[in-house]
């Protein structure tokens, strides 16, 4: 693990050597320490220690088990699994993206720090983006992105692969929800050309 998205009121940490990249984050708010999408890792365990009192673990993606549940159980509070709405005395809002049969994700916003949180719609991992891209949607969401996202213009946009964005985060994800269909092209050749035909392809099933 690495720590990424140094922030005044919070920190992530990045899976290294890994094609998903998996972020993690945590941010406190009012002393209060929220974590998103856990993956445990002893330093970052410390680190949240030390940012505040623990409030509550978020897992924001049906399928983003990792290590919530014991992250959640070693800092003694709840885990709230795709939330469909904040709980009592939360910081953030809950923004809905996705709740079909095969995904369910939503979003956090936090309005005083301008910081949006993602954990997969979109996503700074190569295997997310067309060459030219700093974000980009998530492969099987190109055709139809999440347009809900553009409601928001955050000054932090953190990621659940990869690492954040923190200089022109509202016009990256501007430019990604926008142009993700024209893009889809540049962004397959771009997976064919980084990967190759038996490599590890973009749209191959993986855990997240």
């Amino acid at each position: 693990m690495s720590f990424v998205d140094e922030l005044p009121f919070g920190f992530g940490w990045l899976e290294g050597g890994s094609f998903m990249r998996r972020c993690s984050h945590a941010l406190a708010v009012d002393g209060k320490v929220w974590v998103l999408d856990a993956v445990a890792d002893e330093e970052a365990l410390e680190r949240i220690a030390r940012l505040g009192e623990p409030a509550g673990v978020v897992q924001l993606l049906d399928r983003h088990n990792r290590d919530n549940a014991a992250v959640a159980s070693r800092l003694g509070v709840p885990l709230h699994v795709v939330p469909q709405e904040a709980p009592a005395d939360a910081p953030f809002q809950v923004v809905p993206l996705l709740r079909t049969r095969f995904w369910r994700e939503v979003a956090l916003w936090f309005p005083e720090q301008r910081t949006l949180a993602v954990a997969e719609a979109v996503g700074t991992a190569q295997f997310y983006r067309a060459p030219v891209e700093r974000l980009g949607v998530a492969p099987l969401l190109r055709l139809t992105p999440p347009r809900r996202l553009l409601a928001f213009e955050p000054e932090h946009l953190l990621v659940g692969h990869g690492e954040g964005l923190h200089e022109d985060a509202s016009a990256a994800l501007r430019d990604a929800i926008e142009r993700s269909r024209a893009r889809m092209l540049p962004w397959l050749w771009g997976g064919i050309r980084a990967h190759g035909p038996g490599g590890s392809h973009p749209l191959r099933r993986r855990s997240s």
